[in-house]
């Protein structure tokens, strides 16, 4: 759409009586939205493209866990894919299980006893009594720093 007359900045109306048989060359106006200075950046994602989701997972701390334990040994793609989903797994079962026990003891909150509880109950013998263990130390450690 082409601007009205009363639309038109004094500078560019002295630049056309400047220019006598000439036509104006089209001006670039810049979006209300930018800066007074001038500087057009572009910023964030072209248009029409869609951003990438940032996806959560523990393959990073999977590959340290590994190389804690053996330095030498690799991990495939499938193969962290698996113990990514497998973690998530746990971790629904415990956050499930816990959300329950404090349900059941009437309190708004999951505290590190109701944690605690549903690692005991979710995970069996063996497993349970090294996971509280490690628990256990990791909010010592926590709480002592």
């Amino acid at each position: 759409m082409a601007p009205k007359a009363a639309e038109k900045k004094p500078a560019a109306v002295a630049a056309e009586k400047t220019t006598a048989g000439k036509k104006p060359k089209a001006e670039k106006r810049a979006p209300a939205s930018k800066e007074a200075g001038g500087e057009a950046k572009q910023r964030g994602r072209k248009k029409g493209s869609k951003a990438k989701k940032s996806v959560e997972t523990y393959k990073i701390y999977i590959f340290k866990v590994l190389k804690q334990v053996h330095p030498d040994v690799g991990i495939s793609s499938k193969a962290m894919s698996i113990m990514n989903s497998f973690i998530n797994d746990i971790f629904e079962k415990l956050a499930g299980e816990s959300a329950k026990l404090a349900r059941y003891n009437k309190k708004p909150t999951i505290t590190s006893r109701e944690i605690q509880t549903s690692v005991r109950l979710v995970l069996p013998g063996e497993l349970a009594k090294h996971a509280v263990s490690e628990g256990t130390k990791a909010v010592t450690k926590f709480t002592s720093s």
